[in-house]
């Protein structure tokens, strides 16, 4: 069906992108659309307790593989139990997070094999790739600070170093400059009614492309 699209959406700490995802689903259901709103790790009960523990700051002890492997057991749960069954009935999937994320996080930023980590995801998503992806950029200081702010649970990623979400955020702009047809770059550090009506926009465009 031409209305069904796999959305994810990626960016640093403090992008605000489930408050965007919010906003858009809410958007997109009352313009008719069929949308399922999820993220990573989680989504599913399997999803969730892998989420636990990844987030789990006493987990200090956790290794950088374990973590990959960790993350690509909840996106193999989450694919084959919500994402590609909303796809095959014409719905559109906005997802917190999705692949990139392992690339960026535990490639860029964990200095893992990008070769290793595209082979592993390739298994876990069954080849599965989003037909948009929405960077939601922010500078990383001003992002963590943000999250600080809002006084939001600080996780195992969150309390890493600045140079690793520096990594993180230069991983996330080599994968856009690697892939400009999937990717939309959105400047996250501005008004949230200024940002959502950008995304309208995007995704607007984007499901008239398809449709065509």
């Amino acid at each position: 069906m031409p209305d069904a699209m796999f959305i994810t959406f990626e960016g640093p700490e403090g992008s605000g992108k489930t408050s965007q995802i919010r906003l858009l689903t809410a958007y997109l259901q009352q313009e008719g659309y069929t949308v399922l709103a999820t993220r990573e790790p989680g989504g599913t009960r399997i999803g969730d307790q892998i989420r636990a523990c990844l987030h789990d700051v006493a987990n200090r002890e956790m290794t950088a593989v374990t973590e990959m492997l960790l993350y690509a057991a909840s996106r193999a749960q989450l694919v084959r139990e919500l994402i590609q069954p909303a796809l095959a009935d014409g719905g559109i999937v906005l997802c917190d997070r999705f692949a990139d994320s392992t690339i960026a996080y535990q490639g860029y930023g964990r200095d893992l094999s990008l070769d290793d980590l595209h082979y592993i995801t390739q298994v876990a998503t069954g080849g599965l790739q989003p037909h948009l992806t929405i960077l939601l950029d922010i500078d990383v200081e001003r992002g963590l600070a943000r999250r600080a702010s809002n006084a939001e649970e600080m996780n195992r990623l969150d309390l890493e170093t600045t140079s690793f979400h520096q990594r993180v955020r230069s991983g996330y702009h080599q994968l856009a400059a690697n892939d400009p047809a999937r990717w939309a770059l959105v400047d996250a550090d501005r008004a949230a009614d200024v940002i959502q009506a950008e995304l309208r926009a995007i995704v607007h465009r984007k499901l008239a492309h398809r449709c065509r």
